[in-house]
């Protein structure tokens, strides 16, 4: 198979640069933004050797793994740009789902839960199956957002912050490219309910529906400190809000989470 965009997709105009092997999908949208182009184009590839993910870890996706960025041209302030990436899990969750479900179908097995991780991350049994990344850059008085989505297709790495996990060893025996397809399809629709963040309302009561460790224990490590507490909520801004023993509510905007059994290791 090739990588193409879905019907809803093509539809609505999306573009598609397809890569047999490239570094950095993130970077060739970005670099594609800088030269002009006015969006709504996506990067795909089942093999990336130089890509980044938050807080600049490597994301290296070995072939057969999907990694894709889709490049938005936007009017809205950075602050609101930073809630796509709550549509951003959604679309893909919605993706997963469906893929997994015609799996399951063909496999006589049963479907799968999708948890969404914050801030963007996207979960199966507590460990992570895609990482999520948001780059943003003022480009001829607009803002150019990219939305890096990489997926464990075949395999998941080693020795990571979270314990990883892949499509195949969940037993979904699906390509890159049928998963490419589906997203494309679902990022349409999320990205119109988001609607240049006037409908992040219902994006976030659709993302706490299946928030990963909502109420449970929480630790966020940053560079300068550790907050513990329960997480409690996200608010309008997309702030986890954690509530802490004396009852306070901390908004938290960056941080490696650890939730469970997990947040006091994550605390040490």
């Amino acid at each position: 198979m090739t990588f193409s965009l879905g019907l809803k997709a093509t539809s609505a105009g999306y573009r598609l640069a397809a890569f047999d092997q490239v570094g950095s999908t993130n970077v060739e949208a970005m670099a594609r933004a800088r030269d002009g182009d006015g969006g709504s184009i996506w990067f795909v590839t089942s093999e990336q050797t130089a890509g980044r993910g938050r807080r600049q870890r490597a994301w290296i996706a070995p072939r057969g793994n999907l990694a894709s960025s889709v490049l938005e041209v936007l009017e809205v302030a950075p602050a609101t740009a930073a809630t796509l990436g709550f549509a951003a899990g959604l679309a893909t969750a919605a993706a997963l789902q469906k893929v997994s479900v015609e799996a399951a179908l063909r496999a006589g097995s049963q479907g799968l839960k999708y948890d969404l991780k914050w801030p963007n991350d996207v979960l199966v049994g507590g460990k992570k199956l895609v990482g999520i990344s948001l780059d943003a850059e003022a480009v001829s008085n607009h803002l150019a957002v990219v939305v890096g989505i990489g997926t464990n297709v075949v395999g998941a790495p080693e020795g990571t912050p979270t314990p990883a996990i892949s499509l195949a060893a969940l037993g979904v025996q699906i390509g890159a490219e049928e998963l490419f397809s589906s997203l494309s399809d679902s990022w349409v629709e999320f990205l119109g309910i988001w609607d240049n963040g006037r409908g992040f309302g219902e994006i976030r009561r659709r993302w706490l529906d299946c928030a990963a460790g909502l109420g449970q224990a929480v630790a966020i490590k940053s560079a300068a400190s550790t907050i513990e507490g329960t997480f409690d909520t996200i608010d309008e801004r997309g702030c986890m809000i954690v509530r802490t023993t004396a009852g306070q509510l901390v908004p938290i905007t960056a941080g490696d989470v650890y939730f469970g059994a997990a947040a006091s290791v994550g605390a040490a």
